[in-house]
């Protein structure tokens, strides 16, 4: 999906660069090393233990990224954020058990599967599931996760989808607050305390946002919040 790319106003705020942050559909060709590199950064503390080490976890995921399942924010020309989402049976992050058992061997493989069927999300009639939001250190707090929530929303609104899903850990308080102030709200906490020795959170959190009829408009405007 090559969507046109939005140009929002506002600049970048110290450390993270100036210009104007484009937020655009899809992950620019060549910049999918990039996009894993950010999911990483994100989740590696969270997948790590289905895929680590990280020299091997990072080009994995950028072999088998959707760039069509993802919403991007580049500052520069350089991506600087990115979401993720699954629609219609695809997602941004994917590689089937095959890939993984290619990657790692079969021994150290088939465990690996078991953890990554830990985080499988599947949407019900008319919901988009959220991947999850990466956002370069250098950015955050300046308004990069509320621009990328917003174009995911719009897309959906597009998509006829009536709302939004997500999942968001008890060790991700910045995320969960992020979430509320965009919308969503906590619906169902699942406490998994025998996986925070392994995966290092204890619980996990459904949040949902309903989509308004006016949803697809905002998705194009705004600013970022610096």
């Amino acid at each position: 999906m090559e969507a046109d790319a939005v140009d929002r106003s506002g600049r970048a705020g110290p450390g993270g660069g100036s210009g104007s942050i484009t937020v655009r559909r899809g992950v620019p060709a060549g910049a999918e090393p990039r996009a894993a590199e950010l999911y990483w950064e994100a989740f590696g503390r969270k997948l790590g233990p289905a895929l680590n080490p990280p020299e091997k976890a990072v080009p994995f995921i950028a072999a088998h990224l959707d760039p069509d399942r993802a919403v991007c924010a580049l500052l520069g020309g350089r991506l600087v954020g990115l979401a993720g989402y699954q629609l219609e049976g695809r997602s941004l992050t994917g590689g089937s058990a095959g890939a993984v058992l290619r990657a790692y061997g079969r021994v150290r493989g088939l465990p690996r599967l078991l953890l990554l069927a830990l985080f499988e999300r599947r949407p019900a009639p008319g919901q988009l599931v959220m991947d999850g939001i990466a956002v370069d250190a250098r950015m955050r707090g300046r308004g990069v996760g509320s621009l990328l929530l917003d174009e995911v929303a719009a897309l959906a609104a597009e998509a006829g989808c009536r709302e939004i899903r997500l999942d968001v850990i008890d060790t991700n308080p910045r995320a969960r607050a992020l979430y509320e102030r965009r919308g969503f709200t906590a619906v169902r906490t699942e406490r998994t305390p025998y996986l925070r020795g392994l995966l290092g959170f204890g619980a996990v959190t459904t949040m949902r946002r309903a989509l308004g009829a006016g949803e697809a408009a905002r998705g194009t405007r705004g600013t970022t919040e610096q």
